[in-house]
């Protein structure tokens, strides 16, 4: 019997308002500003990500392991032409080692890397 629900992942960053934002764009979600800390749901309040500010930051340096990647999302959309355009006007960048042809790896602006694939 499960005694927990999975209700928010969070996610240490530099700055959390520019994070929250990139990401409240990217899903279309609604952000409420904690301060220090923001989170992103979607109208019906059934998902939340969280974002944490933390003074000593480090972003992760993909697709090495020197710092590792901590985390990362991946997220289905139904064209990856059309998800990578939006993706970069929110202020990603696309990672410059693609290992996959179903699936891009992106940065966001405090460098996790996250995938929009197509399954």
């Amino acid at each position: 019997m499960a005694i927990a629900k999975f209700p928010s992942v969070v996610i240490d960053c530099p700055d959390a308002a520019v994070l929250a934002a990139f990401y409240g764009e990217l899903f279309g979600w609604e952000i409420e500003d904690k301060g220090d800390w923001f989170d992103i749901r979607p109208s019906d309040g059934s998902n939340c990500i969280s974002f944490q500010q933390v003074e000593v930051y480090q972003a992760p340096k993909w697709p090495g392991q020197t710092i590792p990647q901590q985390m990362h999302l991946d997220m289905v959309v139904e064209d990856l032409d059309k998800g990578e355009e939006v993706a970069l006007s929110l202020g990603a960048t696309k990672a410059d080692h693609q290992p996959g042809e179903t699936f891009r790896v992106f940065l966001d602006p405090a460098g996790h890397p996250f995938c929009l694939c197509l399954s």
